[in-house]
């Protein structure tokens, strides 16, 4: 049936239409690396440089470490909480040579959500940098390795941000130890087999019932999405790759860790986003692909420095979670020569899954699914395939598909479908194809926000929500914002007693103490009353319509 599909009409030259997953662990993607260029740059940080032989001796020691001393055991999970920098690698590297779980942890999360994520995926250690230490309370896991940012730091004129010029801070704690304390060298005798179907990553996506779902992937689902990425956007062991979306979320993970190790190429990597830094560091370093979300793009071209800089060398500029503006496309296109190519992918699929061919892209368009991937159009009711041109829900078969959810039987049920003997996931976007078999997004079937490429899951917010002692009752909307996408709105009626003691700016600052940034909301709107149906249900539909048509009409 896939011969059939009117997408392969269009398919790109060179590329094969089915995948051959490689039988190998990310570590071993690294040795290689490693064994063919052992004086090449792997990571550009601040800069200091990690070439590769260094990459894989640090790597090699802090697993060993974990193994010898901190007795991780295969299969044991660890957390990895930490902006952007050559630790996060190294951390996440060892972890899974040692045999163990990556756990990413957004360092935006607070105490009561880094938490959940020790006690839902039974992590007991830790590598976390320094100052996200306060939300990693005594308790929550044994063991933490602590790093600080400076470490990684060399000799430039570009401006560094203090906290990443921070000085080692000296740690008291029992349950904590300093990551220089690790020796610098140690073999890998005594260090586990890892097989490709091992569980590898534990990335965590919010869900409609608040609590946040632990994703499997295994090193063969993480590869898969590797393997089918490079072919299309034709990456190779000479690409540059900037890498400044945040490393937890598989966006950055996946294009900015991964990537770059499994090429043999080189990472340049930001410790937080700053365009400015952005253009002068591809003018430098000759970046020659980015993958991010389009708001960063967006505010990237709107820089003065970019026009200043030579970023010729930059060919291919990649993203997804929202649609890239035609004005914008056209421009780099240009002015510049730098194809954007639009693509879809979600946590539960290892980022990349569809995308639209370089040579024939369509703008605002999921593009066409990938090698090896076969995507459907089904009504979400009665889980029928649909003929072209109706909106239903995508569902998707691939081989980066993660295995399920974590110790979840219940959310795996209602997430997989059986069609024609195949294992399909229901993605719960609502999606069309047109007649030439690219997808195009139409709405959601599940309650989620979407702010800068980050999922909010209002339930979630809500259920925090309404720990606040003057919340009486709490909807979570998103609403239309020119730079984010959408943003987090919570509309809410109060308590009798607090009424006109408690401010929407309380709520707000309240909120950003409890939950990481992105989730918190931006926007707070008392109501006297927040409108139910016959049932009691709140609804949230009609409100989320409501407001979003007034903050459309604000912005006009």
């Amino acid at each position: 049936m896939a011969a059939e599909r009117p997408h392969f009409r269009f398919w790109p030259k060179g590329v094969a239409r089915e995948l051959v997953v490689p039988q190998a662990t990310l570590p071993e993607y690294l040795d290689t690396a490693a064994r063919r260029y052992p004086d090449k740059a792997a990571i550009v940080y601040c800069g200091g440089i990690v070439r590769y032989a260094e990459l894989k001796q640090r790597v090699d020691a802090t697993a060993a470490y974990l193994r010898g001393v901190l007795k991780l055991q295969r299969g044991g999970r660890v957390l990895v909480a930490s902006q952007n920098c050559p630790q996060f690698v190294v951390a996440c590297y060892a972890t899974l040579r040692a045999g163990g779980v990556v756990v990413p942890v957004n360092p935006m999360s607070k105490a009561q959500e880094v938490r959940y994520y020790a006690d839902n995926s039974g992590a007991r250690l830790a590598f976390v940098a320094q100052e996200l230490l306060e939300n990693f309370e005594p308790g929550v896991v044994d063991r933490i390795v602590v790093h600080a940012y400076s470490e990684a730091v060399g000799q430039t004129d570009d401006e560094i941000p203090d906290w990443v010029l921070e000085p080692v801070r000296p740690v008291t704690r029992p349950d904590c130890v300093l990551s220089s304390v690790i020796p610098a060298q140690a073999g890998a005798q005594g260090l586990p087999a890892v097989a490709p179907t091992d569980l590898a990553l534990l990335p965590y996506t919010s869900g409609t019932t608040g609590h946040p779902k632990g994703c499997m992937h295994t090193h063969q689902t993480v590869v898969a999405s590797l393997a089918a990425s490079h072919i299309w956007k034709g990456l190779h062991c000479e690409s540059v790759l900037l890498a400044v979306a945040p490393l937890f979320h598989m966006l950055g993970l996946q294009n900015g860790m991964n990537m770059p190790i499994f090429l043999g190429g080189t990472s340049v990597m930001l410790p937080r986003w700053n365009p400015a830094l952005a253009a002068r560091l591809i003018e430098r370093h000759r970046v020659t692909a980015w993958t991010a979300p389009p708001a960063m793009i967006l505010d990237f071209f709107a820089n003065p420095e970019v026009e200043r800089r030579d970023i010729s060398s930059l060919t291919l500029l990649s993203g997804g979670s929202a649609a890239m503006p035609e004005a914008v496309a056209l421009m780099m296109q240009q002015r510049h020569g730098i194809t954007y190519n639009e693509g879809y992918g979600l946590t539960e699929t290892a980022s990349f899954l569809q995308a639209n061919p370089l040579a024939r892209g369509k703008r605002q368009c999921l593009g066409i699914p990938a090698q090896g991937v076969d995507t459907r159009i089904v009504d979400p009711v009665t889980l029928q395939e649909l003929p072209q041109g109706e909106v239903g829900e995508l569902v998707t078969n691939a081989p980066q598909v993660m295995t399920g959810y974590w110790n979840n039987p219940q959310a795996d049920r209602e997430a997989f479908l059986e069609i024609e003997g195949k294992r399909f996931f229901r993605t719960g976007d609502l999606a069309s194809m047109d007649e030439e078999g690219y997808f195009f997004m139409r709405d959601r079937l599940k309650r989620m926000i979407n702010t800068s490429g980050y999922k909010v899951w209002p339930a979630e917010v809500e259920n925090m929500m309404y720990e606040h002692p003057a919340v009486h009752e709490a909807c979570i909307i998103g609403v239309p914002d020119a730079k984010q996408g959408e943003a987090v709105k919570a509309l809410v009626s109060l308590k009798p007693g607090f009424r006109g003691e408690v401010s929407e700016q309380d709520i707000v600052d309240w909120a950003r103490d409890r939950m990481a940034v992105y989730k918190a909301p931006r926007l707070v709107e008392f109501l006297d009353a927040l409108p139910k149906s016959g049932t009691g249900k709140i609804l949230w539909r009609e409100l989320q319509e409501q407001h979003r048509a007034a903050a459309s009409r604000e912005q006009r």
